[in-house]
């Protein structure tokens, strides 16, 4: 599966965006999907993710609450919709997809970044 993700830019904190990754190749219902973020310095750090039918989600401590997670199958695409964002959430966020289950947090693939920026 390819993936593509968009929708990063530049924000002012407390702000809003909702990150995109559109997927193709094999089915799109058969992958877990996920989210992870990348600052320079840090290690990659996990944001969300959520399960083949869409029915079960998981979030890091540091977005619950303010971070959304979903999927429509008949576009093949994920969202991230990001509210409430502070500086922290400034990364290079990535979609990814697996056949593991969605508590397993393991990739088998990866889309490019999208950068996010949230000014002060």
């Amino acid at each position: 599966v390819q993936l593509q993700a968009s929708g990063g830019g530049l924000v002012q904190a407390g702000g809003s965006l909702r990150l995109s990754c559109a997927a193709s190749g094999r089915t799109f219902v058969s992958y877990t999907m996920g989210w992870f973020r990348h600052t320079p310095g840090k290690e990659r750090e996990f944001v969300a993710a959520i399960s083949r039918g869409g029915d079960s989600t998981s979030y890091a401590d540091s977005v619950k609450g303010r971070f959304t997670i979903s999927r429509v199958a008949a576009r093949n695409t994920m969202y991230l919709q990001m509210d409430t964002l502070n500086p922290d959430d400034t990364a290079v966020y990535f979609c990814a997809a697996g056949v593991y289950s969605l508590g397993s947090r393991r990739y088998d693939y990866w889309g490019q970044g999208t950068l996010v920026t949230v000014s002060s």
